[in-house]
């Protein structure tokens, strides 16, 4: 373990507790953990995430646009939620934790759509780099109450629109997203539709 792993959840020097994610090697498998607010760097190391897509009963995606106060593409539009999940915490609970906070929004149980989806992306020399598993839910209400120092604003996108202008390079997101938006567009038209992925194609480290 390097010298930023803390396994026990404290910033050195201070007793204060903090959020850790999950390091991971190339394989998947859970080698320590580190300070969520620390871990992204020119030089961060593999750990895991989660990307989740929320949806209304008419179709349209929840889109978000980072807070600028981001260490990692602030300003830049994306997918309705990221995160990571804690050392121990299932996968789905960690999704609708994440929800909860950032959005202020009841879902439903999220899915399971892209099980293996890994990525790297780098701006300003601050990288991501992580295994993360895609989901999917549909959201119990319509007004969500954002936080505003992990989301600037919203926009409620038809999907199909949305997955086109992503395709075409006329809606700017993220890495990530333009990645994921290509991966969920090959599963066809309407996300009620989109198959479930296996949990046994997950990280080793991820808890479902």
């Amino acid at each position: 373990m390097d010298a930023r792993q803390h396994d026990d959840g404290r910033r050195p020097g201070t007793g204060v507790q903090t959020e850790q994610v999950v390091l991971v090697d190339p394989a998947g498998n859970a080698i320590g953990s580190h300070d969520k607010h620390t871990v992204h760097g020119a030089d961060t190391p593999l750990h895991l995430g989660f990307s989740c897509y929320i949806f209304d009963d008419r179709d349209r995606l929840l889109v978000t646009r980072r807070s600028l106060h981001k260490r990692t593409f602030g300003g830049v539009w994306t997918n309705s939620v990221c995160g990571h999940p804690a050392p121990g915490e299932t996968l789905r609970a960690a999704v609708m934790r994440r929800v909860r906070r950032e959005l202020g929004l009841a879902i439903g149980l999220p899915r399971l759509v892209l099980a293996d989806f890994s990525y790297y992306a780098s701006m300003h020399s601050i990288a991501e780099n992580e295994l993360c598993p895609v989901l999917v839910a549909h959201a119990l209400g319509s007004r969500p109450h954002l936080d505003p120092d992990e989301v600037a604003d919203l926009q409620w996108e038809p999907w199909t629109r949305f997955a086109s202008q992503v395709a075409s390079g006329e809606r700017i997101v993220s890495p990530w997203c333009r990645e994921q938006v290509e991966a969920l567009a090959g599963l066809g038209d309407s996300p009620d539709r989109w198959p479930n992925a296996s949990p046994g194609l997950l990280p080793a480290a991820v808890r479902w």
